[in-house]
């Protein structure tokens, strides 16, 4: 569940990043932005596997933050898009609201 929810959330971020650009919202233009992060959401997600951590854990979003951003961002600088710091600012908030605050509020919703 947690890796489509990741994989939502991404999305929705490259969608949101375009539309706050007055960029085109087609597929084509939408994958544009989203693959490298979506890439770097798969990267974060190979570590957890491999590193044997739970999904829903909050380290484990900041794991899955950490491979969506750096990789998205090194991604998009090999393929020859922008890594501007305010884009880099902005991308490493948004991306951390939308991977990390979803398993805090998991976690500490669960208990209320």
């Amino acid at each position: 569940m947690w890796l489509a929810v990741d994989l939502l959330l991404v999305a929705v971020f490259a969608a949101i990043g375009r539309a706050s650009h007055d960029e085109s919202l087609t597929v084509a233009g939408w994958w544009t932005t989203a693959w490298p992060f979506l890439a770097g959401t798969l990267l974060g997600w190979a570590v957890l596997l491999a590193a044997r951590r739970p999904p829903a854990a909050v380290t484990s979003g900041l794991v899955v933050w950490a491979g969506a951003l750096v990789g998205g961002m090194v991604l998009r600088q090999v393929s020859g898009q922008g890594t501007a710091t305010a884009f880099v600012v902005v991308a490493t908030l948004v991306l951390g609201a939308f991977l990390v605050l979803p398993r805090f509020g998991a976690r500490f919703g669960a208990r209320g």
